[in-house]
Parts: structure tokens; C-alpha cells; sequence
């Protein structure tokens, strides 16, 4: 239901749906919908808005869920680092043993690099992208 919800709030019209609406669309209980909305909150991916005087929350898309997520490279190095300390603990175990760990630091140190400049390379390309006109500016 999760993935049907996000789904349609890419394309409905209007682009904010009470539960009713969104249950009505997508043919499920009002819980189903709440669940699932719950769900996208705590992924940031959708949100709740009141409007004043309204009695009922209106959920949309979070404009912040279309930004590229996680290209921080500070987890991957914090990782690196556990991954470090894991062998040490290995320091004595045979080449085998220390192998998949030793994979991950190589794998954590890589993505600590490369992340923050995936995200500059996207960030690039997506606004030569709005400049010419092949993809439309969110909102305008």
C-alpha cells in the first residue's frame, strides 16, 4: 500500500489528498492509509498540512523527498572506522577469516568518497538539465 500511495501522490490532482481521498483513490481503509502515510513521514518522503479553519490533515509529497538523501560521507566513514576496529579484533585470524570485513572498510572508504562527489556530479547535471530545458523546475 506503501508504494501505491507514494505513487499517487506523484500524479494526483490536487496534489494534497485528505485520507478520505486517498482512501476513496486507492480503494483501501482509512487505517490502511494512515499506516501507510505514517509510513512516508518517517521517511520524509510525504507530509501533513492543515490548513487553517480545516478540520482534516491534507498529505502531499514533501518537496525535500526529491533531493538526493544520504549523500553525506560522514556514516561510510564512521563505518570504515567500526569496520577498522573489527579487525583489529581479527588482527590473528587467518587472510580468509579477515577477508568479507577487511572488503567492507575498502567498500565504506570508497563510498566516503565517492558520495560527495555523486552529489555534485547530480546537482550539475540537473541544473544543465532545468536550464535546457529537458527537466522542469518542482513548483514552476
Amino acid at each position: 500500500m506503501t508504494g501505491r500511495l507514494l505513487g499517487y501522490l506523484f500524479v494526483c490532482d490536487p496534489p494534497q489528498q485528505t485520507i478520505d481521498e486517498l482512501g476513496e483513490a486507492l480503494l483501501a481503509s482509512r487505517s490502511t492509509i494512515t499506516g501507510a502515510v505514517k509510513l512516508l513521514e518517517s521517511y520524509r518522503m510525504a507530509r501533513r498540512t492543515r490548513v487553517a479553519g480545516e478540520g482534516m490533515d491534507r498529505v502531499s509529497l514533501n518537496p525535500d523527498s526529491q533531493q538526493p538523501q544520504n549523500f553525506d560521507s560522514a556514516l561510510p566513514k564512521e563505518h570504515a572506522a567500526l569496520f577498522r576496529e573489527g579487525l583489529a579484533v581479527l588482527d590473528d585470524a587467518p587472510p580468509e577469516r579477515r577477508a568479507p570485513l577487511a572488503e567492507m572498510v575498502t567498500l565504506a572508504e570508497f563510498l566516503g568518497e565517492r558520495l560527495p562527489e555523486l552529489r555534485d556530479e547530480w546537482h550539475a547535471r540537473r541544473d544543465e538539465l532545468r536550464a535546457s530545458g529537458k527537466l522542469p523546475t518542482p513548483g514552476g
